[in-house]
């Protein structure tokens, strides 16, 4: 049987912005558009670009003045040519972002410095919602110590990790072991009866002599205590 040719809208697509029927390849791929292709042809979709570009005072995009082989990428700011894994991973159709690793945390260095003036006050407005102003004002309001443990000068914010909301200032071991018990009351009065209960203790026994006794057990650990 003799095989029709496609038809114009399934091989063709018609580009919004020149208004002309071009090839389906003349279109950058989109996975997040129904056809799986993108809104301008790629003609079009350059020059948009620039004239975007030019609108907001940003000069020409830079290009490789060397070819790029297969499975390996240039880098704009270091102007080098680099495998693939030097770059970080993205969800865009590339899979990977137009910046080395290193000129990529440059960049976000640079951006957070400009913005928020520091990668501390950044962070912190990211992660937590409040500033080292915020911060500041906590920490004094605990006197300048750890909120669980009272030891001078932490530095770590604590919060409620199902609403959010930031409970105080702490050091880091109160940090980290709120989190390995996960936050739960229950599990951190269990922790204190096990200690109660079952850690060795000196007991004197005479002027100077001291025993290691344990409450369950009520004797030494050995012979020689």
């Amino acid at each position: 049987m003799r095989r029709m040719p496609d038809s114009p809208s399934e091989s063709d697509k018609k580009c919004p912005q020149c208004e002309r029927l071009l090839p389906v390849t003349d279109f950058h791929r989109n996975r997040r558009r129904a056809d799986g292709l993108a809104y301008y042809g790629k003609a079009c979709a350059v020059a948009r670009s620039q004239a975007s570009r030019r609108k907001r005072g940003i000069g020409p995009q830079k290009r490789s003045s060397v070819p790029v082989p297969a499975g390996l990428k240039w880098s704009p700011d270091c102007d080098q040519v680099k495998p693939l894994e030097d770059f970080p991973r993205t969800k865009k159709v590339s899979g990977r972002h137009s910046h080395c690793k290193p000129c990529h945390n440059a960049r976000g260095k640079e951006t957070a410095q400009r913005l928020y003036g520091g990668t501390r006050e950044y962070h912190l407005r990211r992660r937590y919602g409040i500033g080292e102003k915020e911060f500041q004002e906590l920490l004094a309001e605990q006197g300048g110590v750890c909120a669980a443990c009272g030891d001078p000068d932490p530095e770590h914010v604590d919060h409620d990790h199902r609403t959010g909301w930031v409970r105080g200032i702490l050091c880091f071991n109160c940090n980290g072991g709120l989190g390995q018990f996960r936050d739960n009351p229950t599990r951190l009065a269990r922790a204190i009866t096990y200690l109660r209960g079952t850690t060795w203790q000196r007991v004197l026994i005479h002027p100077g002599v001291y025993q290691m006794c344990s409450p369950t057990r009520g004797r030494p650990p050995s012979q020689r205590s």
